[in-house]
């Protein structure tokens, strides 16, 4: 997918691996997925392999945009079974980023608008907060959903109704 076709930029720890809760979490280990290094991420029987289906049903273009760069499309997406996915390339650390983050605007946020050129987008994550959704609005010329998750929890289905919605709006709206 490509052109308008809005972009859905996916964060990992939080949306697909939840935590912080002080209960524990369901663990979705099976045979089939233990070649994708739980050994040496003790977190990552936390994905929920139902996660893959529900994105990929999404209409729009799933990017990774999560600091685990290259390594979501090499452990992440084979426990959801999603194919390797473009990813969002961050620059190194700036003065300009520096400033942002006293003001309060995420790391991620300057990047993603770049990255999406004016195409609308989705970012689901747990970390967006006021100061992303107007810098977003101030600065991105297509139309753009900021929605923060509940890292105790990850997606859910009250988020998936919240892009589908979204989704089916803009796409309507195109």
């Amino acid at each position: 997918m490509a052109g308008s076709v809005p972009l859905l930029f996916l964060d990992v720890d939080g949306p697909l691996i939840p935590f912080g809760s002080p209960h524990p979490y369901p663990t979705y280990e099976t045979g089939r997925l233990k070649h994708a290094g739980s050994a040496s991420h003790p977190l990552l029987p936390r994905l929920n392999p139902a996660h893959g289906p529900r994105l990929t049903a999404l209409p729009c273009e799933l990017v990774w945009a999560t600091s685990w760069t290259t390594d979501a499309n090499d452990r992440i997406a084979p426990r959801l079974g999603l194919p390797e996915l473009p990813v969002v390339a961050w620059p190194d650390p700036s003065d300009a980023d520096e400033r942002d983050a006293r003001n309060g605007l995420h790391w991620k946020t300057r990047t993603l608008v770049a990255w999406a050129a004016g195409r609308p987008f989705a970012w689901v994550d747990d970390e967006i907060s006021d100061a992303d959704r107007a810098w977003v609005a101030a600065h991105h010329r297509g139309r753009g959903l900021l929605h923060r998750v509940d890292a105790r929890v990850g997606l859910g289905e009250g988020d998936y109704r919240v892009l589908e919605e979204w989704l089916r709006e803009v796409r309507g709206a195109v």
